[in-house]
């Protein structure tokens, strides 16, 4: 499933080049692509081959070597850096591949966080946090710590937390790297049904065959250069 409008997100010509003691690593190439809203786009190719230097240049956490970065109309490569925080925190969100859960919080503590860093009010923040952790199917599960939880179900707290201040785009790093597979299934179902549900523009890294299948489009990403 797929819309017709705009792409939310689009990356035009993007190098990134790393400077090594001996030699450059060059982890991008020219790379152009674009995800519109209600699509749900997978980015696939071999170890090392660039998805995490992508999704990290897609979401603001680095910046291109050359090319240009669009969030919207704002493009995010040349924005100062409080700037790029602002839109980090309100308009993407992230799911990794180890989780990255705060051992120490409950599950509904760790998909508050957005919404602490935001200021949400507290009865607002409570209410949403219900409602994300409704979202993912682990409404009874609210007060678990991660070590209480299994690894489908802490993915799926991440994926509460990163949808939890309602984002236009959802950027996620094998999420189901770690996961059996039949959980792998299930996280794969619950990303497509809420990309497109809530008409998110999603970008997902995988060696996953069965999230790939899931995929409204699948591209190649190959010595960081995009094929597809």
């Amino acid at each position: 499933m797929t819309t017709t409008t705009a792409q939310v997100l689009q990356a035009h010509a993007v190098t990134r080049v790393f400077r090594g003691r001996s030699a450059a690593v060059h982890a991008l190439r020219g790379v152009s692509l674009g995800v519109a809203p209600g699509e749900l786009l997978v980015v696939r190719g071999p170890s090392g081959s660039g998805k995490t230097t992508l999704l990290n240049v897609l979401g603001g956490l680095d910046r291109p070597t050359t090319g240009r970065v669009l969030l919207g109309d704002r493009e995010l490569s040349a924005l100062p850096e409080d700037e790029v925080l602002a839109l980090r925190r309100t308009r993407l969100g992230y799911v990794f591949q180890s989780f990255g859960l705060i051992p120490v919080l409950s599950a509904a503590e760790n998909v508050e966080v957005p919404l602490r860093l935001l200021e949400v009010p507290v009865a607002e923040r409570d209410e949403r946090v219900r409602r994300a952790l409704e979202t993912v199917g682990l409404a009874g599960h609210a007060h678990q710590r991660p070590a209480e939880l299994s690894g489908g179900q802490q993915q799926r707290v991440g994926i509460a937390r990163a949808l939890v201040a309602e984002p236009d785009v959802l950027l996620a790093d094998e999420p189901t790297g770690q996961l059996d597979s039949r959980t792998a299934a299930v996280v794969s179902d619950l990303v497509r049904d809420l990309t497109h549900r809530r008409g998110l523009a999603a970008v997902i890294t995988t060696h996953d065959p069965v999230l790939m299948e899931r995929a409204d489009r699948v591209v190649d990403l190959v010595d960081g250069e995009l094929h597809g």
